[in-house]
């Protein structure tokens, strides 16, 4: 009995010992929070009502309505961040996010969607006062505002650099979930440059801090005290934390920032090209030894790509030097670059690699890049190919319409290589094995002659968007 007693006396002072050990190795977070946390904001917003506009919440009309508490209230209204429609003719400022002061004299960042749409922006400071923000300047492709409000002496954060930040690292989040101010959330960094749809300039920091709605644009620090990001998005489907946040990075911020406090507006490189991902069998057919780089589907008329020679079918392997593992990570790179400048473009065409020059352009605003774009037409049918499809040539009114100047239409698909591929009725098949499509005998012509089980590049455009899929003839 004694020598049992003894066993679970050594195992209990192991598990002390141990427990001690582990929180010797967790990080403290006080100082950081003490020093940091006076220079986080609270932001409130107050939007005029249109006036043919209902109250959203006049269903509640009993006693007491009013104080449906705001954790019920997002149930009632779509994205949680967005606040309810105003009543009409008494507008009241709402609690909508974050953000943090920049400097002694009242510079403040947060997000655009934070401040969209405002008629008035309120900053609550950590001594409550409110004051009232002018914006100076707002970037909805990098969802980043800046504030300015009339004081001096203000404490403010420091900034570090997300170029540093590794993964497994400790951060920290300082903002005002649902409104309760300066609560403080910690986790580590699960990814860095994560590409989120319809959010192509932004690079995200990936962490599992718990951010809730009112978190946005507050900061996130590292363990050093400086702000390497600012809270923007959480994945979601119940309008709360789920373990995946995503942060916009710190250099990519203040690059906007400094634009937005010397013109009031932000400037973008732009190449002109429309890209995809490169998937095994592209890479196979393009002469790769790997899934990599960003494959050019379309040039645009008019751009820095076309002046300087890029065509359909490069695969742009680096730019500037820097390696293009994702397609998603062109956008990010090209945009950093200043209009005029020139970039090294390293490609793969032909089975070779070039390096190609290009003076990077102004990124035109939404509009104007969708006017460079036309959608497909009708196809009128013609004879059946080896591929098991029908085809035809483009008329002229097709090729104005389509924005080409070659290419066969699909009419028809049969049992074959082409619908294995997922060929469609109404793709215009522009280029095959890296050679152009400018008539149905030269179309017949490079079929007869494509190799037989291995994956040669097909260029399509489909309901005007071009793309690239691996075609496979089978012996």
């Amino acid at each position: 009995m004694k020598k049992v007693h003894w066993l679970i006396g050594c195992l209990l002072m192991t598990l002390l010992l141990s427990s001690q050990a582990l929180a010797q190795q967790l990080p403290d977070f006080k100082t950081l929070v003490r020093e940091s946390s006076p220079a986080v904001v609270n932001i409130s917003t107050v939007q005029k009502a249109p006036e043919e506009m209902a109250d959203p919440f006049s269903q509640f009309r009993g006693p007491g309505s009013e104080d449906i508490p705001e954790i019920f209230r997002h149930f009632f209204r779509g994205f949680p961040d967005i606040a309810p429609t105003p009543r009409r003719g008494n507008p009241a400022p709402r609690s909508l996010g974050s953000g943090f002061i920049l400097s002694a004299d009242g510079y403040i960042l947060t997000n655009h969607h934070v401040i969209r749409d405002a008629e008035q922006v309120i900053v609550r400071l950590s001594d409550r006062r409110e004051l009232e923000a002018e914006v100076i300047g707002s970037d909805p492709r990098s969802d980043v505002a800046l504030l300015k409000v009339d004081a001096r002496n203000l404490p403010y954060v420091k900034t570090g650099r997300s170029a540093d930040v590794e993964v497994g690292e400790w951060v920290l989040a300082i903002g005002s979930p649902f409104g309760f101010d300066h609560s403080v959330t910690a986790g580590i960094v699960s990814a860095t440059e994560r590409s989120l749809a319809n959010d192509t300039y932004v690079p995200f920091i990936q962490t599992d801090v718990a951010i809730n709605p009112g978190n946005s644009g507050g900061p996130l620090f590292n363990l050093d005290g400086e702000v390497i990001g600012i809270n923007s998005q959480i994945y979601t489907r119940s309008g709360g934390f789920m373990g995946l946040s995503f942060a916009i990075p710190i250099d990519v911020a203040m690059e906007v920032a400094d634009q937005l406090r010397d013109s009031g507006s932000v400037s973008r490189g732009w190449l002109g090209v429309v890209i995809q991902e490169v998937s095994r069998d592209l890479a196979e057919s393009f002469g790769l030894d790997k899934p990599s780089g960003a494959l050019v589907v379309n040039v645009l008329p008019d751009s820095p790509a076309q002046s300087a020679g890029l065509r359909e079918g490069d695969v742009i392997l680096t730019f500037n030097g820097n390696e293009i593992a994702r397609s998603s990570e062109l956008p990010h790179q090209v945009g950093r670059i200043r209009p005029g400048d020139k970039a090294e473009v390293n490609v793969m065409r032909d089975g070779r690699q070039q390096t190609i020059s290009v003076t990077i352009g102004l990124l035109p605003d939404d509009d104007q890049l969708a006017e460079r774009r036309s959608g497909p037409s009708e196809p009128e049918p013609s004879a059946e190919t080896a591929l098991g499809i029908v085809v035809s040539p483009l008329t002229q009114e097709q090729r104005e319409r389509l924005n080409l100047n070659s290419g066969v239409v699909v009419s028809q698909v049969n049992v074959g290589p082409g619908a294995q591929a997922g060929l469609v009725n109404g793709d215009v098949i522009t280029m095959l094995n890296g050679e152009r499509i400018e008539t149905i005998e030269q179309f017949y012509q490079i079929v007869a002659e494509l190799p037989d089980d291995r994956a040669v590049p097909l260029r399509i455009v489909r309901r005007g968007s071009a793309m690239f899929i691996p075609l496979r003839i089978n012996p």
